[in-house]
């Protein structure tokens, strides 16, 4: 009976131990596998991870990338407009202010008159508006001394009911036709009217406003 219980014994620890064996094994596979998932988490983190990494790359890059904006093309804003400027035969400034005008598209013709105040009176330029020389275009319009060609062209694609023109009385530093290297003075676009007032159109307060 002793011998049976001790053969009972015996059989029993060795089926433990061979269960025992199996849960082990099986435990360390079990362990194993969070191993393996975890690098499948940190492979698609990583995945994760380079996708925003290269769409920053991407957003930056939009942020960036230079705006082109359109250039307004200002040599065509008196394109189609002809005029008869009058000046005299010696005038450099008036030279340079028709070359001006023309830059910005104007066709202009050039006379010199004997006697530039009769073209004055004939087309109504108030006294204290009077300066160099004068412009009038196809339709009629006056433009005294040294108006901007960017005034001009505003003028013309709305002028007032009221007015006859644009003048710049005397001869302002700066003003175009007057460039002396980088000088400036400030003066004013004078608006002339049908009754001989004027009234101003723009003043104007440094160079680059006439561009």
């Amino acid at each position: 009976m002793r011998h049976k219980n001790s053969t009972y014994t015996y059989k029993h620890h060795k089926i433990s131990s061979h269960i025992l064996l199996v849960a082990l094994t099986s435990l360390l596979f079990a362990c194993s596998q969070p191993s393996t998932d975890a690098q499948h988490i940190q492979s698609v983190s990583n995945d994760k991870s380079a996708t925003t990494d290269s769409q920053a790359v991407q957003t930056s890059a939009a942020e960036i990338e230079p705006v082109m904006t359109p250039v307004s093309d200002s040599s065509t804003s008196l394109k189609n407009v002809s005029a008869t400027v009058y000046k005299t035969p010696d005038c450099g400034c008036c030279e340079d202010w028709i070359e001006h005008i023309e830059s910005h598209g104007l066709d202009a013709s050039v006379q010199h008159p004997e006697d530039l105040s009769l073209f004055k009176d004939r087309y109504d330029v108030p006294q204290q508006m009077r300066t160099c020389h004068t412009a009038v275009t196809a339709d009629g319009y006056v433009f005294e001394g040294h108006v901007p060609a960017k005034y001009m062209a505003q003028f013309l694609a709305s002028p007032p009911t009221q007015a006859i023109g644009l003048a710049v009385p005397g001869m302002p530093v700066g003003s175009p036709g007057m460039e002396q290297q980088d000088k400036f003075m400030p003066y004013q676009v004078m608006q002339m009217n049908k009754d001989g007032t004027t009234e101003v159109y723009a003043d104007i307060t440094s160079a680059q406003q006439q561009l």
